[in-house]
C-alpha cells in the first residue's frame, strides 16, 4: 500500500510455525486482528472501550491472499488502510510485509460492522473519533 493509517512491526515467535517451519496460516489472522486493535488504541479507542459504551465490532468476511511466508525471527510489518463501503461495513486493507527483502507476505480484505444490542449502527458514530486522529474514512470498492 502507498499510503495507510497505520503500522506496526512484530517479529515470528518459533510457536507461531508448523510441522513444515513456516508461520500457520491461520497465526495471520491473529497477526492482522492484533494490528487492528493496536490501530484503535493509536487513536484512544479500543475494543473493551467501545463493548462499554454498547458498541461491538465483528469481522463479517476475510479475505485473505497467502503470497509468501515468514519463518522463525523474520522480523515484519503490517501496514492498515481503513475504509468503510456502504453506510454499514469497515474495511481493512491490511499487507503484511517481511523487512529483511520487502516482500509481500500477506494482502487481507477484512470487513467489519458496528452492532449496538445485537443490530447493526453506522460507523459514523465514530466518526468524531476517527476525524480527531486525522483519518478520513472514505469510500472502499
Amino acid at each position: 500500500m502507498k499510503y495507510f493509517d497505520f503500522q506496526t512491526e512484530f517479529q515470528v515467535r518459533d510457536y507461531e510455525c508448523d510441522i513444515q517451519g513456516h508461520v500457520n496460516n491461520a497465526v495471520y489472522q491473529n497477526y492482522l486482528e492484533h494490528c487492528r486493535h493496536l490501530f484503535l488504541r493509536s487513536i484512544d479507542l479500543d475494543f473493551a472501550k467501545l463493548h462499554y459504551r454498547g458498541i461491538d465490532a465483528v469481522v463479517i468476511r476475510a479475505e485473505i491472499e497467502y503470497k509468501n511466508s515468514l519463518y522463525p525471527g523474520d522480523d515484519f510489518m503490517i501496514q492498515l488502510k481503513m475504509g468503510r463501503r456502504g453506510h454499514l461495513r469497515i474495511i481493512f486493507d491490511q499487507q503484511i510485509i517481511r523487512k529483511s527483502d520487502n516482500k509481500l507476505i500477506v494482502n487481507a480484505r477484512i470487513t467489519t460492522a458496528l452492532v449496538k444490542k445485537g443490530k447493526p449502527v453506522s460507523p459514523s458514530i465514530l466518526e468524531a473519533e476517527f476525524k480527531k486522529a486525522g483519518i478520513e474514512i472514505a469510500e472502499i470498492d
